[in-house]
């Protein structure tokens, strides 16, 4: 069998690797993940006894609660910096409760954010949890600084 030459062989090679990345990837955003680590529904989600849930550990969660006047004003105000979290998709909102997750962009891990208008004790409360994972790396805390630097901006 001859031996091709090397650039030829190459060049053969890059274009059948593009090939399965566009294949693979070519319907995807461009934002999209690697991988898609998503891991269960976690069953604490939404509005229990008055409040969201507490944070199960502090390594993979963070939970926070802002004392305002009109916490349902102040969700609606922070509806756009939400949305314009990086992977942040909204999955429910309404009833002075949003519940959005968060899609890391490398490795696809989900992160659960949720925004309750508690008016009863004029709070915001907010919570991002990870999925999956023993350790957030501090994203989580990271994103409800984001909403809290923005809330005071309101």
């Amino acid at each position: 069998m001859p031996r091709l030459p090397i650039q030829p062989y190459l060049a053969r090679s890059c274009a059948a690797l593009l090939l399965m990345l566009v294949l693979l990837f070519g319907g995807q955003p461009a934002a999209a993940s690697l991988l898609h680590l998503a891991g269960p529904l976690p069953a604490d989600l939404g509005v229990h006894n008055g409040g969201l849930a507490p944070c199960p550990a502090p390594a993979h969660c963070s939970r926070r609660d802002w004392s305002t006047a009109d916490p349902a004003a102040v969700l609606e105000a922070l509806l756009p910096t939400v949305l314009n979290l990086e992977g942040v998709e909204l999955v429910d909102s309404g009833g002075g409760y949003l519940h959005a997750t968060a899609t890391s962009r490398l490795f696809g891990f989900v992160d659960d954010l949720e925004l309750f208008a508690d008016s009863e004790h004029q709070t915001l409360q907010a919570r991002s949890a990870s999925r999956l994972g023993d350790s957030d790396l501090g994203v989580n805390a990271g994103r409800l600084d984001r909403l809290q630097q923005a809330l005071k901006a309101t």
